[in-house]
């Protein structure tokens, strides 16, 4: 499946863009061409030349220069070819202009999840062993702005002083850039790599894990509960949805609804959908919203939200109270407790009260999966059962937003976090009681809500994993 652009080729390219490069897609390379050749200070007698010419052929050309390409330009500047400068100005402009310039080695290394610049140039690096220095470092803010604008133009996006943030995807990478003065420092980017190998779900789960894990986020999957994966940036929620969705049964249809495509599961029938920014008026915009409602009309067999942070929850909930079983999703939240708050709050966007969040949320949610990093890795911490009412406050540990009704102090307005408290006045609101969770000697305990999960479990005739 590739509903986010060309999948990049194992020099790491991120393929064509389009039919016809548009005008931002012109100046973009342009002003990268000349960026790219200035940094290795062509001073020479014919450098003018070949600069003018490259960034000429480079707005002419759609998706990569190739070499024939390159030395053409070299050709009809008059610069001899075997000429130092010529020679130097040429690779570095092959590579820049082919990915992610002098970001694509750092995306190309196994594991690595985000490559970031900073304002002044300074490059970090994300992956197993945590957020780390990548050792390079870009020349200055113009060489990062220079990266940032061929990256927006490339897919087809503009970023200028008049609109200073962009969001595109190209391939495998999303990219997100932003330029001063709404970024204080300088230019910043952000890049997300998205590996495109499919993971089996006994393979997201490192080792140590996965024997104590695998059983009931298999059983989550093969009884079709309503999911969600909790967890903070980094922590590994879009893996692990698509390593569960990868354990779906072959004969069912699975259609993806993203912001931008990150989802790779390894399953034979995967239909993809993702929004559309809007032009600088705003027009052409398809927000997840919209997505949601086509979805409906598509026949899933499941329904996934790539991330729900947003209006599009009232959709979600909505078709998941309507027999869209097996339905999946993540959502960012400090801990499973947090997620009923994060629901409240995204349905208030939709004009939900929190009363009527709580109700859809609790019919239609079966469980969360929360994820975090632990010891440096990625990894389930915990399973929570979606309750509300009575049930939110009942016996043994839980979670909820609300007023702390429970004996453990409470953690900012409207948080508590004690035996089995709900959201609102007498508990009528949404609460999370742990299913089982992991210890802090790295073992899996069980929580109250461990016979609640074994019985709907044998209702759906699926062997309890305990």
């Amino acid at each position: 499946m590739n509903t986010g652009g060309s999948p990049p080729g194992g020099d790491g390219a991120y393929g064509g863009i389009g039919p016809e490069p548009s005008p931002v897609m012109r100046r973009g390379r342009r002003a990268w061409s000349s960026a790219a050749l200035t940094a290795h200070t062509l001073t020479g007698p014919g450098d003018e030349r070949l600069l003018e010419e490259v960034r000429d052929r480079a707005a002419a050309v759609n998706g990569r220069l190739s070499g024939a390409d390159l030395a053409g330009a070299v050709r009809s500047s008059g610069v001899a070819v075997g000429s130092g400068s010529a020679q130097r100005a040429v690779r570095r402009l092959q590579e820049d202009l082919h990915g992610l310039g002098p970001l694509q080695g750092l995306a190309d290394e196994p594991g690595t999840t985000d490559v970031l610049v900073d304002g002044g140039g300074t490059v970090w690096v994300d992956g197993p062993g945590g957020l780390r220095p990548a050792g390079i470092r870009l020349a200055d803010p113009e060489e990062v702005r220079a990266l940032a604008v061929r990256l927006a133009a490339a897919g087809g996006r503009r970023l200028d002083d008049a609109v200073p943030f962009a969001d595109v995807v190209l391939g495998r990478y999303r990219i997100h850039a932003v330029l001063p003065p709404v970024s204080t420092g300088g230019p910043l980017v952000s890049v997300r790599v998205r590996h495109h190998r499919a993971m089996a779900l006994e393979e997201a789960l490192p080792d140590g894990a996965a024997d104590a894990w695998f059983g009931p986020l298999r059983a989550i999957v093969a009884a079709r509960l309503n999911f969600l994966v909790s967890g903070g940036t980094g922590s590994g929620k879009t893996t692990l949805l698509g390593a569960m969705l990868s354990a779906a049964d072959p004969a069912e249809r699975l259609l993806l609804v993203e912001d931008a495509q990150e989802l790779v599961p390894e399953h034979p029938h995967v239909v993809g959908i993702q929004c559309r920014t809007g032009n600088i008026e705003g027009a052409g915009q398809v927000t997840l919203t919209d997505l949601v409602r086509q979805a409906l009309r598509m026949r899933p067999d499941r329904l996934v939200v790539g991330e729900c942070r947003g209006a599009e929850v009232r959709e979600f909930l909505g078709a998941m109270n309507t027999g869209h079983d097996g339905a999946g999703g993540t959502i960012h939240a400090s801990s499973a407790g947090a997620v009923p708050a994060r629901l409240a709050a995204m349905g208030a966007l939709a004009g939900m009260g929190p009363e009527a969040v709580a109700l859809q949320a609790a019919s239609a949610l079966d469980v969360v999966v929360h994820m975090a990093r632990t010891g440096g890795r990625r990894m389930p911490v915990e399973i929570g059962r979606v309750v509300q009412g009575a049930d939110a406050a009942g016996t043994g540990p839980g979670h909820g937003a609300g007023p702390d009704y429970g004996p453990e102090p409470g953690h900012g307005p409207g948080q508590g976090q004690g035996p089995g408290q709900g959201q609102g006045p007498g508990g009528r609101g949404l609460g999370v009681v742990t299913v089982a969770r992991r210890s802090p000697d790295g073992r899996l305990e069980m929580g109250p809500a461990a016979g609640w999960f074994r019985q709907a479990l044998a209702e759906r005739s699926v062997p309890p994993p305990w």
